[in-house]
């Protein structure tokens, strides 16, 4: 039996070491890459025998090797030490050295493939006067057909054609790389605007909470406070309560405001404020005098910072809207908790009169950052893949509902 040989397949190991090879490579200085390529190639064009394969072109009759010639094989590879850096002039140095080389008959070098090379570099990298460049090697080359025509070379038309076609695509592959490269860029500018305008967005939402919520607070807390001259020790606690709730706007602005002057080396999630808890909120807003029943049904389950917030929103924006238009009538915070969702319910009473609730609460108030209110909370809810509604409730009060996935924004 004849053994066979099967060439071994690449083990995890060496292809590990390879990406780690081509990353320490791509991590260099591009002028550092080009010299260390340069030095490479300008050895393999004189190593036997890959020092004799290279590209021909007239047919002339051929001449010894000399001095002359190791110059011109020079002359096309020590250039491409500066290709990315100077395409155009090293094309122009090298493209001469082979037209050179070629005219006067000298043996084939691996060397002349570096007209290859440059004319990808050029094609991939050259950024100013790219159709004055391309022209000019045009030119060149047909120069050099009629030198080689002059010469007495064999090749015909068709022969020189078929040879700028190959060199032209060697430009056009260059040039596709290139506007890949510049896509690519375009893409990634595109996307840090949209997270950029993401942020802005977030940040507006943020302030309008913060600032409509604990701002309106005080308003309310500071008007029944002026009714409370005969008994001091309420007008103490009202005081307290705006000291309070000033303390928490401050807080949460200070927090917004160290966002907008960060640098954007933290990831976005540090940048996420923390929700409070909704009793707490609840409690606060009941202290400044607005009637609040808190019910909470199951366990909160294991929540996103991203849905914890936005709960918190929800009760927030609509507790503020109950104390600016429907100051004084029993509000309910109902909270449902499955492993999966929670559920947000805040349902304002109407006038015991009959009236309804005042038109700015259905709208969500005039808002301050443009008009957030209950556009903004739908807004929150919706990009979490949950579910809100909101509008007059049976007895013409105004219900808010949300259905918030606990992993939302994972």
């Amino acid at each position: 039996m004849v053994p066979v040989l099967t060439p071994a397949k690449p083990t995890a190991t060496a292809l590990a070491r390879f990406r780690r090879l081509a990353r320490w490579w791509g991590s260099r200085p591009a002028i550092t890459r080009d010299r260390e390529f340069a030095l490479v190639f300008t050895l393999l064009s004189f190593a036997a025998p890959i020092s004799r394969i290279g590209a021909q072109i007239g047919d002339l009759p051929a001449h010894k090797a000399s001095v002359a010639s190791v110059a011109l094989t020079l002359g096309q590879t020590l250039p491409l030490a500066v290709r990315t850096r100077w395409p155009a002039a090293c094309l122009a140095v090298t493209g001469a050295s082979f037209a050179l080389h070629e005219s006067l008959g000298y043996p084939p070098t691996f060397g002349s493939t570096g007209l290859y090379i440059a004319l990808y570099t050029a094609g991939a990298h050259q950024e100013r006067a790219r159709r004055t460049v391309a022209l000019a090697a045009t030119g060149g080359y047909a120069l050099f057909g009629i030198v080689l025509h002059a010469l007495g070379s064999p090749d015909g038309l068709g022969d020189l054609v078929l040879y700028y076609a190959v060199l032209a695509a060697l430009w056009s592959l260059g040039a596709f790389v290139r506007r890949r490269r510049r896509q690519e860029v375009e893409q990634r500018r595109r996307s840090a605007q949209t997270a950029i305008t993401a942020e802005r967005s977030r940040l507006a939402r943020e302030l309008h909470d913060v600032v409509t919520h604990h701002v309106t607070a005080m308003v309310v807390q500071a008007g029944a406070a002026k009714y409370l001259t005969e008994a001091p020790e309420r007008l103490e606690e009202a005081l307290d309560a705006i000291n309070a709730t000033g303390r928490r706007a401050l807080a949460e602005l200070r927090f917004l405001l160290g966002v907008l002057e960060a640098t954007g080396e933290s990831r976005p999630q540090e940048r996420t404020p923390m929700p409070g808890r909704i009793p707490d909120l609840v409690e606060h807003t009941r202290a400044g005098g607005q009637p609040i029943e808190l019910t909470e049904e199951g366990e909160q389950p294991d929540m996103t910072t991203a849905a914890q917030l936005t709960s918190y929103r929800v009760v927030q924006e609509s507790l503020t809207n109950a104390v600016k238009y429907a100051a004084g009538r029993q509000t309910r915070v109902r909270l449902a908790h499955n492993p999966d969702w929670t559920h947000v319910e805040i349902t304002t009473a109407g006038a015991t009169d009959g009236a309804p609730v005042s038109p700015a609460l259905r709208g969500g108030g005039p808002g301050i950052s443009g008009g957030q209110g209950l556009a903004g909370l739908r807004e929150r809810v919706e990009m979490l893949g949950g579910e809100f509604a909101a509008g007059p409730a049976a007895d013409g009060g105004f219900r808010v509902s949300a259905r918030i996935p606990a992993a939302g924004a994972a």
